[in-house]
C-alpha cells in the first residue's frame, strides 16, 4: 500500500506530538456523547431504494417560490428562461442519445497531471474517467484483503441485508491505503483545478482532504441495487439555503446561459443538509466518484451519466416553477408552449425533506433519462478513477448482467474549506472510534472489528494532512488561501 510504509524515518514522523494527540482524543471522547445519525444503509438515503413515498410539502414551499420570482417581470423572465432553456435541451439530449458511452470524456493519469486539453469537455460534460490512476496489481490486493476483513467480521452491515453488496465501511486498510495514495491524491488536485473562486475566498483547491465514504461489491445478477437518477449534495437544500441558492442566481434570474458550474467560491458556506438526513452530504465535495477495482463495462452493474452539466442543472432548479398542461402521452407534451408557470405549488418534484434529489422520466421529462439521456460509462479497469461533478446526474445500471463483481471505492474529490475542516475533525474522531463517518447511518460501525485501521496506519505526510491528522504548511497561495491554511490548523488542533 503506497501510503502505508514501514520505514522509521516516515513512522517518526507521523506521530503526533503528545500534546496534539492528547487534544484530539479529547474530541474524540466528545464525540462518543455526540448524537448520531440513525442506523441504517444506503437505502436510508433514498426514497426509491426504501420503496417509500415522500409526504406532500408544506406550504412555506410555495411561498418560496413566490419570493423567489416575486413581480410580473421576474415572472416573465422565468418563462422566457424556461423556453430557451427547452429549446437547447432538445438539441443537446440528441447529441447524447447519438453517441451514447462515447461521449464521456477520458484522460490518462499522466496527461491529466501535465497537460490541459482534456479540461474543455469535462467542463462541458462534468464527468471525466481517469486511467491508470494506481496499478492494477496493487488495487487487486487491495480487494482481497477487503475480502478477508469482510469475511473476519461477518456482522458488518450492507445492502441489500441479504445478499451484502454495498457495505457500511468507512475504515477498512485498503480504503485508506485508496484514499491516501499519492496519485489518488495527486488527480483530485488536478482534477479540482477546473474550479475557480476569487483570490479572496477562503478556499483550496490545491489541498483536497479525505471524505469517507462507502464502498460497492456488485454481484452478477444483481437487480436490487438499482439506484435510479440522482444528485448527491442536498435536495431541497438547493433552493432553501440563501447561500446554496446563489450558486444558481443566473437560473432563479432567468439567465441560465451565464450560470457558471465551475465558481466554486460561492459553494463555500452553502449548507446542504438542512435535515440531518442519513447520507445527506455535509461537506464541500468538488466532484463525487469512485475508484474502481474490478473490470466492469456497460451493462455490468457500472456508473451511468446524464453527461451535460449546465443545460441539465438549470432545469433541474427551473422545474419546480413549471407545470405541463397536456398529458405525458400527447405528442406535444414536451413542447415549450405546455408548459406553464405555477408558483401556487408545493411540490418541487423528486425533492424530499433529508433524503437525496432523485430524478425520473415522470419528474424531469425533457431530460429523457430513459430514453438515451442516460449512459453507461465506458469500461473501466482496476485503477481507473471517475468523476463527476457535484450537481451531476448519476445512476447505477439496474441490472448487472456481467461475469464478474462490479467493485469501487466511493472516494470524491474534496476541496479544504473551514465548514470541510469542522467536518474532518468529526470524522477524525469517529474514525478514531471506529464508528462510521459523521454523513451516513450511525451506530458502533467497525468498533471492535478485526483488522479496523487506526492513525497509526496512515503514514504518508500528505495522507495525514488530508485527514487532519497533521498541521498543513501555511505562507502559500492566494490571499484568501494563506488566511484559510491558518485557520485550519486552529481548527484542527494544531
Amino acid at each position: 500500500m503506497a501510503s502505508i510504509r514501514t520505514s522509521s524515518s516516515s513512522l517518526r514522523r507521523a506521530v503526533l506530538s503528545k500534546a496534539s494527540r492528547r487534544s484530539m482524543m479529547q474530541m474524540a471522547n466528545q464525540a462518543s456523547a455526540r448524537k448520531q445519525k440513525t442506523e441504517g444503509d444506503i437505502s436510508s438515503v433514498f426514497v426509491s431504494l426504501a420503496g417509500e413515498a415522500p409526504p406532500p410539502l408544506p406550504k412555506r414551499f410555495s411561498d418560496l417560490k413566490k419570493t423567489l420570482v416575486p413581480t410580473t417581470h421576474d415572472q416573465e423572465r422565468l418563462v422566457h428562461s424556461w423556453r430557451s432553456l427547452l429549446d437547447a435541451l432538445k438539441v443537446e439530449v440528441a447529441e447524447i442519445q447519438e453517441k451514447s458511452t462515447t461521449i464521456v470524456p477520458e484522460v490518462s493519469f499522466n496527461d491529466m497531471v501535465s497537460t490541459e486539453e482534456w479540461k474543455k469537455e469535462v467542463r462541458k460534460r462534468g464527468v471525466v474517467i481517469v486511467r491508470d490512476a494506481i496499478d492494477d496489481a496493487e488495487v487487486l490486493g487491495w480487494k482481497e484483503q477487503l475480502r478477508d476483513y469482510i469475511k473476519a467480521n461477518p456482522q458488518v452491515k450492507g445492502f441489500p441485508a441479504d445478499n451484502k453488496q454495498v457495505f457500511e465501511l468507512y475504515w477498512s486498510l485498503p480504503q485508506l491505503a485508496a484514499r491516501g495514495h499519492p496519485n489518488a491524491l495527486a488527480t483530485q488536485r488536478a482534477i479540482l483545478q477546473l474550479f475557480h473562486a476569487d483570490p479572496s475566498a477562503e478556499i483550496s483547491f490545491n489541498h483536497p482532504v479525505t471524505y469517507a465514504d462507502r464502498l460497492r461489491m456488485r454481484l452478477p445478477g444483481d437487480s436490487k441495487f438499482a439506484l435510479g437518477p440522482h444528485i448527491d449534495g442536498g435536495s431541497l437544500e438547493r433552493w432553501e439555503d440563501p447561500v446554496y441558492r446563489n450558486c444558481y442566481r443566473e437560473v432563479l434570474q432567468g439567465r441560465w446561459q451565464d450560470l457558471d458550474m465551475w465558481d466554486c467560491g460561492r459553494r463555500v458556506n452553502a449548507t446542504t443538509d438542512l435535515y440531518d438526513g442519513p447520507g445527506q452530504c455535509g461537506v464541500l465535495r468538488g466532484f463525487q466518484g469512485w475508484t474502481s477495482l474490478s473490470t466492469t463495462g456497460p451493462n455490468e452493474g457500472t456508473l451511468c451519466v446524464f453527461p451535460l452539466i449546465k443545460e441539465a442543472t438549470a432545469y433541474l432548479i427551473l422545474r419546480p416553477f413549471f407545470q405541463p398542461t397536456l398529458n405525458p402521452s400527447h405528442p406535444d407534451f414536451f413542447a415549450p408552449d405546455s408548459w406553464k408557470l405555477n408558483l401556487e405549488s408545493t411540490d418541487f418534484p423528486n425533492s424530499p425533506m433529508g433524503r437525496a434529489q432523485e430524478l425520473s422520466t415522470a419528474s424531469h421529462p425533457h431530460l429523457r433519462l430513459d430514453e438515451g439521456g442516460m449512459v453507461s460509462i465506458k469500461s473501466v479497469n482496476p485503477g481507473d478513477m471517475v468523476f463527476w461533478h457535484c450537481d451531476g446526474i448519476h445512476a447505477v445500471e439496474k441490472l448487472h448482467a456481467g461475469t464478474g463483481d462490479s467493485s469501487v471505492f466511493y472516494i470524491p474529490s474534496v476541496p479544504l474549506t473551514k465548514k470541510n475542516a469542522e467536518y474532518l475533525v468529526r470524522q477524525r474522531e469517529t474514525f478514531l472510534h471506529g464508528y462510521p463517518a459523521p454523513d451516513f447511518p450511525g451506530g458502533d460501525g467497525e468498533n471492535g472489528f478485526k483488522g479496523v485501521a487506526t492513525a497509526e496506519h496512515i503514514r504518508d505526510d500528505t495522507a495525514r494532512r488530508a485527514m487532519g491528522l497533521m498541521p498543513f504548511v501555511t505562507g502559500q497561495g492566494t490571499v484568501g488561501e494563506q488566511k484559510l491554511l491558518k485557520e485550519v490548523n486552529r481548527i484542527l488542533g494544531f
